[in-house]
């Protein structure tokens, strides 16, 4: 009966470390698979829920992003190293079991033979003890059988699994280098078309270049300053000045045009480039100066409003007036005249001595009068500056 249950014990510890063997050969390929995108993501505890800037670049996630496949390796390395050791001290302990219950199996076998030969009982208890004996000792052999399959058939168990993911490794890593080899090719492929486009464009480029000197030409049915420009690659208006004549001119059939050369294309270009600047720059003086006279103008039509508005307040006495010129006759000051009433202004004509007068006005007090001279002299629309105050009455 001590046999009976250290070969039990035994064979228990067998069964029970094949079981956990198998479930270490599980959970080791478990962890060798890619974890799910939500296993990496930690919960915020509650003080860091509150919402933080977005101040982390590409590059950041990208150095986070490593450190954690990093630590994730190291974890998979860790536990894989662990469960190696795990197996080793398992397999070491299931050789002992199973020495061990096969040593004392042994030595029950040899005792209890021992035993028979020195007894000298009856024969039918011999033969009762015999039969019990062999009994045990066959129900003891199919337990240490039923454990060395169990071991095997583990064993065979993570050997196939170590092939499987032998070829699924293999698998992958020729699935990559086919890949990587595909891109590589494609890259390639790409950069000889570029430089076949570029190599296409140069020529094309070089075909429809400006001649190296300058040549005529007769104009043929459907040609006209844009197309010939385009032939030879050249502005429409540098095409157009060579010929002095307009951007927007049809070409006559048999018309002769020059070709301008490459070198007075390069120049008309410049000359083009010159007169646009020079174009931009009058624009832009121009726009300065309307400015300036328009914030003048505003400036005079202000004092004048706060002129008007004090000498009304002051009961000024007196009418003034602003001549703006004294003409030679009746007819030239009404057509002065008419260009300043056209301009928004109140205007009279005096004969006098020296010829007529025109006087824009009356303004009642002279702060008045003069803030309306300075008006006129600053009003682009009149084109004066010799305006001057004078007593009406």
């Amino acid at each position: 009966m001590n046999f009976s249950r250290q070969a039990l014990l035994g064979i228990g510890m067998i069964l029970g470390g094949s079981v956990m063997l198998y479930a270490m050969v599980q959970q080791i390929g478990e962890s060798n698979q890619p974890e799910p995108a939500t296993a990496m993501i930690e919960k915020p505890s509650v003080e860091e829920e509150a919402p933080q800037p977005l101040t982390t670049d590409i590059e950041t996630e990208k150095r986070i992003l490593a450190q954690k496949q990093k630590e994730r390796a190291a974890r998979v390395a860790e536990q894989e190293r662990r469960a190696k050791e795990f197996l080793t001290e398992q397999e070491v302990a299931e050789a002992e079991a199973l020495a061990k219950a096969r040593a004392e199996s042994q030595q029950y076998v040899q005792n209890i033979a021992a035993t028979s030969e020195q007894t000298d009982d009856s024969a039918d208890a011999t033969n009762t003890q015999s039969n019990a004996t062999s009994k045990e000792v066959q129900d003891a052999d199919k337990l240490i059988k039923a454990a060395d399959d169990a071991v095997k058939e583990a064993q065979a168990k993570k050997q196939q699994e170590a092939q499987e993911q032998a070829a699924a490794k293999k698998l992958a890593e020729s699935k990559k280098e086919a890949e990587a080899k595909r891109q590589a090719e494609a890259k390639k492929q790409a950069e000889v078309q570029a430089a076949a486009e570029k190599k296409r464009e140069a020529a094309e480029a070089a075909k429809n270049e400006p001649p190296k000197s300058s040549s005529d030409y007769q104009v043929k049915k459907g040609d006209g300053l844009i197309k010939l420009a385009r032939q030879y690659n050249m502005p429409v208006e540098v095409l157009a000045q060579a010929n002095n004549i307009s951007p927007s001119t049809s070409l006559q059939l048999g018309q002769e045009i020059t070709i301008p050369s490459r070198s007075q294309v390069q120049r008309l270009e410049r000359e083009a480039v010159a007169a646009e600047q020079a174009r931009e720059k009058k624009r832009e003086q121009e726009e300065a100066l309307a400015k300036k006279s328009a914030d003048a103008k505003r400036d005079a039509q202000q004092k004048l409003s706060e002129a008007r508005k004090e000498v009304k307040e002051t009961d000024a006495k007196g009418s003034f007036g602003v001549q703006v010129a004294l003409a030679d006759n009746q007819a030239k000051a009404d057509q002065l005249a008419k260009k300043f009433q056209s301009a928004g202004y109140q205007v009279k004509t005096s004969p006098t001595s020296r010829g007529v007068r025109v006087v824009v006005g009356p303004e009642r007090g002279k702060v008045a009068a003069l803030a309306l001279k300075d008006k006129i002299n600053s009003d682009p629309n009149v084109n004066t500056t010799s305006a001057w105050v004078l007593y009406w009455r």
